[in-house]
């Protein structure tokens, strides 16, 4: 019950700490035969690494994947699969100025509450670099995925109050947020410019969909697919709340418009977000995600030290602006994780 693992049948096990050696992934449950090498992994590494991007920290890591165990001529063979990247560009020493001191809107306090101790060295397992290891992990899922057919796909919708007003999709490559709306991705642009100068941060929305999910995945009453979705992506550090479909628009509708009307060609709208009674009914899988904003601040902030005295900081060291775009590869991850577990379980029934 350690709370490292994911999955029941793709079983995915994280490992690391941001200033340790290293991070990695232990995945268990992958199917023999996949065609898996380091540079698929690392064309979804690549997008969440830091260092890249208007947003982004400075940190300089290469994350470049090794593959360990569980690959045979470039090919899965059943057995669990090792991935490791390791650490190359760790300033610790910017962390030791809050060895006693516990940061507002990180995991310190509670760490510690948790283990009796805590490795202050940029969050060591709370840090968001621990999600390298879910992309990596998540490129694997999403490999089975595609043998299927099933795609996923993140992008921005909010960032720092701006909210996207179109969803062109064919566009969210021509931005660095993933935004489907260049107008609004311009306008992102200038407010994360406004807010680095001021030495503060902001949060978002991500929106994620799953295309061409076949239906019946997920199980009927304590896991749930949309239960096992909103779990693994709020198991994200900066995340906050999830939504499927209407999500908590749905609220505010009657019955008659929340619906989505059956046709001989399948449904005639999707506000369920293509999960009912917690099964998928093959229409677009359809999530949000609520991201906060980075907790570190160049900002003074109030806090308490380990004797519980008052104490004003600034955080220093090298941190995002804001966790968008870089968590969007790690959305991705989690879902095709969740999705690519739930299609084993199916198989296993029928």
């Amino acid at each position: 019950m350690a709370g490292n693992t994911f999955g029941a049948v793709f079983r995915v096990t994280t490992w690391g700490e941001s200033h340790g050696a290293g991070i990695g992934a232990v995945i268990d449950g992958c199917p023999p035969g996949l065609a898996l090498t380091p540079e698929l992994i690392q064309q979804d590494l690549d997008r969440r690494r830091p260092g890249t991007g208007p947003a982004s920290t400075p940190r300089q890591e290469p994350d470049r994947v090794e593959i360990l165990a569980g690959v045979f001529e470039g090919k899965t063979t059943g057995t669990p699969i090792a991935l490791a990247i390791f650490n190359r560009d760790a300033h610790s020493k910017s962390y030791d100025h809050l060895r006693d001191i516990f940061r507002p809107g990180h995991g310190d306090l509670t760490y510690l509450k948790k283990y009796g101790l805590r490795d202050h060295r940029g969050g060591g397992r709370a840090s968001a670099r621990e999600t390298a290891a879910r992309v990596a992990a998540g490129a694997v899922a999403r490999l089975l995925l595609g043998r299927e057919g099933i795609t996923v796909l993140a992008y921005t919708v909010a960032l720092g109050g701006i909210e996207t007003q179109r969803r062109e999709l064919a566009v969210i490559d021509q931005n660095p947020w993933r935004c489907p709306d260049m107008e609004a991705a311009r306008r992102m642009e200038e407010r994360i410019a406004q807010v680095r100068q001021e030495g503060d941060t902001l949060g978002g929305i991500v929106e994620i969909v799953a295309l061409n999910c076949p239906a019946g995945l997920g199980e009927p009453v304590f896991d749930k697919l949309d239960g096992a979705l909103a779990g693994a992506l709020m198991s994200i550090g900066a995340v906050k709340g999830v939504e499927i479909g209407e999500g908590f628009r749905a609220a505010e509708l009657t019955g008659s418009q929340n619906n989505d009307p059956l046709t001989p060609s399948g449904f005639a709208s999707n506000r369920a977000g293509g999960i009912l009674a917690g099964i998928s009914n093959g229409d677009e899988i359809v999530l949000r995600v609520a991201v906060k904003p980075i907790p570190s601040i160049a900002q003074p902030q109030q806090t308490i030290n380990l004797d519980r005295q008052p104490v004003t900081i600034k955080v220093g060291g090298r941190h995002d602006i804001s966790a968008i775009p870089r968590i969007l590869p790690v959305c991705e991850a989690m879902v095709c994780l969740t999705l690519a577990d739930h299609l084993l379980r199916q198989r296993a029934i029928r």
